[in-house]
Order: structure tokens, then sequence, then C-alpha cells
């Protein structure tokens, strides 16, 4: 019977063994659509996902974004998820372990940027980290960074965890004094603005003289719908230090009067934003 459909095939299209060529074009083309899956839209993925499981984004420091690598974690023995970052834009490629992993052929990228390495198709380490590079790249490299964020983001569908903010630029923040009114405009509140490069708009919170940014990791905790997110855009030092949600430990931020246990306690806290949290340090507090 498939001889005499290949005959009949041959006779109408004149080509003798055509049967055969039709099927390799049909192998071929399921293949390529097999690798190549088309574009998924963003409003797709949206409709598809229960609003109540997607992470708020968040902005990431590097060493915050290093931790990502996929390895074991120390304390739970569980494996981490993969991140990286391509000029700026944080994916979890934890789909991809086999590529970004441990073990794989691009694990020298997981927990860093990227853009550059991808752009010059690189794994030399020195164009690892480099955010600013992804604005000197020339006119092609450029187009091949703009290829791999579309590739991750509408072909492979990684998704997007936040942005990476530069050490240096976070570096000129630290020393800036800050003044107690100008705190409360950074509670990462839905109308505030966003800053070029950021995910999210900042969340100040203050700790003895220290001005800590928690959009870095801490937006479920003290965003908009976070439980604490009556501390954004406070001196809390009173209040955490006595762990205290009273109303008056915020209106009250004089640690003066605190007995030695609970200043053990408020210094635990920044030993925790600053070490354990690792929310950048972004100013201090005029008193």
């Amino acid at each position: 019977m498939l001889t005499e459909l290949a005959d009949r095939i041959d006779s109408l299209i004149g080509v003798r063994g055509s049967l055969g060529y039709i099927l390799i074009a049909i192998v071929a083309i399921l293949g390529h659509n097999w690798l190549n899956p088309p574009p998924v839209r963003l409003s797709e993925l949206s409709a598809e996902k229960d609003e109540d499981e997607t992470e708020p984004p968040r902005n990431f420091t590097q060493k915050q974004l290093a931790q990502f690598d996929g390895k074991d974690d120390e304390k739970t023995g569980e494996p981490k998820p993969v991140y990286l970052s391509v000029g700026g834009i944080v994916f979890d490629v934890s789909d991809g372990k086999n590529f970004y992993g441990p073990g794989g052929p691009y694990e020298a990228f997981a927990g860093h940027e990227c853009g550059v390495a991808l752009a010059k198709m690189s794994f030399d380490t020195e164009h690892l980290d480099d955010l600013a590079g992804c604005d000197k790249l020339n006119f092609g490299e450029k187009t091949e960074l703009e290829g791999w964020i579309e590739k991750f983001q509408y072909y492979r569908n990684y998704p997007i965890k936040g942005r990476l903010v530069p050490d240096e630029e976070l570096r000129t923040l630290k020393e800036r004094i800050i003044h107690p009114k100008d705190l409360s405009k950074h509670k990462g509140e839905k109308d505030d603005e966003v800053p070029k490069g950021y995910a999210t708009a900042p969340i100040y919170v203050a700790l003895g003289t220290k001005v800590f940014d928690a959009s870095f990791g801490g937006v479920e905790h003290y965003g908009a719908k976070g439980g604490y997110s009556q501390f954004a855009g406070r001196d809390v030092s009173r209040a955490l230090a006595k762990m205290s949600f009273d109303p008056a430990d915020l209106e009250n931020t004089s640690i003066d009067d605190l007995e030695e246990k609970h200043k053990k306690t408020l210094d635990d806290w920044i030993k925790t934003f600053e070490e354990k949290k690792g929310y950048p340090v972004v100013g201090r507090l005029e008193k």
C-alpha cells in the first residue's frame, strides 16, 4: 500500500522517490518547531499564573545574586536556585540547570551578570559582572545581547526575578545624610518612583544611624502587603529593639532609655540586615 502511494505521488510530481523527500521535510519542520518554540506573550503567562504565587520583583546586589549558584545550601543541603543577570535583568534559569548549574557548560555564569560575555560569545571571566560594559558594546554585540534577553524571556520563558543594581551606584549612596522626612518618601508604595535600573521602588528602613534599602530582598516583608509594612520609610530602632508593633514605639525613636538587653537586640537586628539579609546601606540618618 505504501508503495502504491509512493508511485502515485511520483506520477503527480514527476520526481522519483518524492515520498522520501516529503517525509524528510516533515521531520525537519517538526524538529525546528521543537527546538524553537513560538514566543509566549507576557499577557498569556500572567493569565496562567496565580497572582498569589507570583513573587514581587526585587532588587539585587552583586553579593546577593552570587548566592544563587545552584549549589547545595550549606544549612539545608538542598540545591539552591540558579539565577543570572543579562544586561541587569535577573532571570531564574533553574529550569536550565543542566546548562547553568554545577557541572553544566555555562556554570561560570550562575550568580553573575553575564551580558557582556553572552554578547561576545565568550567564557572569559573578565567579561562577567561587567554591567557597565553592556553600554560599551558595539552595534553587533548589542544586537546579540538583545537576542539573548529575548530568548531567555520569550522562548525559554525563564522567570524574571528583578534587576541587578551595580555596586558602584550603591557605594555613592552609602554616606548620604537622610532626614527623617525624606526617609518617609521611600516606602516602596505603588506610586513611588522607581529609579533607573531598579526593579521596584526603594524601601528605606532605619536602624540606629544606618538607613537600609529593604527592596533588595525584603519586599515581601516590608512592602505594601508585608507583615512589617508599617516599618517602611521609618526609623524603627526602638520598635525592633523591643520587638514591638506598638505605634508609640514607632513615634518615639529614641533608644537612650532602653535596657541593655534591648540595645543588644537592636545590634542583632542591624547585623541581620547587613550580613544575613545583605540589605545595602543607602545613607546615614540625621538624628
